[in-house]
């Protein structure tokens, strides 16, 4: 007989086994990219897709009913292709990428717009401190997959390093559907 060393967490006290296995089990293929999850997703360059795996990742969409509950950390699949990456930012906790398929450009900033490039290559990964400007671009000929993390179940709304878009970092939000 196997003895349970920590308790449950309230909510799952009485759910059964296969009550957990469905709730937290995330799937791929169950999984619809989501091609709005940043305001920079909106600009050419930036272009990228969000696969919800656990919480809602830096988007701020903390209502994404697919994602499995988030409890220390986020974790999504990006999707991007050559071109495209991401906005220089911040977050008040960690950001992991770690890749899966493919090549991706990482980079740390300072506040003089001096930048420090990594090459990741599948199977490896960057973490980015709190605090410190960073972003990536997919610079290779392929598309690239990867898995972001972040330190907290809910995130804040990441921090743009440019003014503009740090003024319209919600805008994305208005386009939840709320049910």
């Amino acid at each position: 007989m196997a003895t349970a060393r920590h308790p449950r967490p309230p909510e799952l006290e009485h759910a059964s086994l296969e009550d957990i296995a469905a709730r937290y089990v995330g799937r791929f293929r169950d999984k619809t990219p989501d091609w709005a999850a940043f305001e920079d997703a909106k600009i050419e360059g930036f272009k990228r897709a969000q696969h919800r795996f656990i919480g809602a990742g830096g988007s701020g969409k903390h209502d994404d009913a697919s994602a499995i509950p988030a409890r220390g950390f986020t974790l999504s699949i990006m999707y991007v292709e050559p071109g495209q990456g991401n906005a220089a930012h911040t977050h008040e906790v960690e950001e992991v990428f770690f890749v899966l398929q493919g090549f991706l450009d990482v980079f740390f900033e300072d506040e003089a717009g001096n930048k420090a490039w990594r090459r990741l290559a599948p199977w490896e990964c960057a973490a980015c401190p709190p605090g410190v400007i960073h972003g990536y671009e997919n610079r290779s000929l392929e598309p690239v997959y990867f898995q972001v993390m972040l330190g907290r179940a809910q995130p804040e709304l990441m921090g743009y390093a440019s003014d503009d878009l740090f003024q319209k970092r919600d805008g994305h939000l208005k386009s939840i559907p709320r049910g």
